[in-house]
């Protein structure tokens, strides 16, 4: 016996939540991972890193280690430096619902399917500007 439509999208969006909401990691896993780096820093670095903050001054071991790694990274060139910019973005899942039918020979049949993706729209929500290797500004974008 086939699950009714509403139960499956209901299970399938149950999935996919733990699925996706699963992938990222924790500030304390990336720190468990570099723990002798991590109990090399001050304090109050090793605070704001355990609390997924990003200060000026940190350099790109301390970013990563607090808001993981970048979905991109770019360079920004101005008269008197070069930049490089970490670009965070948050990615929301592509749902698609098809219904398709066919008739010939006698028979027929109704086919129906539900796609997830991970490559529906992409926003960046935080761009951390480093210059000569340390955090010059972390601008959060609305």
């Amino acid at each position: 016996m086939i699950a009714p439509l509403s139960l499956r999208l209901a299970t399938l969006g149950i999935l996919s939540v733990f699925l996706f909401g699963c992938a990222t990691q924790s500030p304390q896993a990336r720190i468990s991972k570099n723990q002798d780096l991590f109990d090399s820093y001050p304090a109050e670095v090793q605070t704001a890193i355990e609390e997924g903050r990003v200060e000026p001054g940190f350099d790109a071991d301390q970013v990563r280690m607090a808001i993981g790694d970048p979905s991109r990274v770019e360079t920004r060139r101005t008269e008197d430096s070069e930049q490089t910019v970490y670009v965070y973005t948050r990615s929301s899942p592509g749902l698609s619902f098809g219904v398709g039918g066919s008739r010939g020979g006698g028979s027929s049949s109704i086919g129906t399917g539900v796609g997830i993706s991970t490559g529906g729209r992409s926003q960046d929500v935080l761009r951390v500007v480093f210059e000569g290797g340390k955090v010059k500004a972390v601008e959060e974008i609305q």
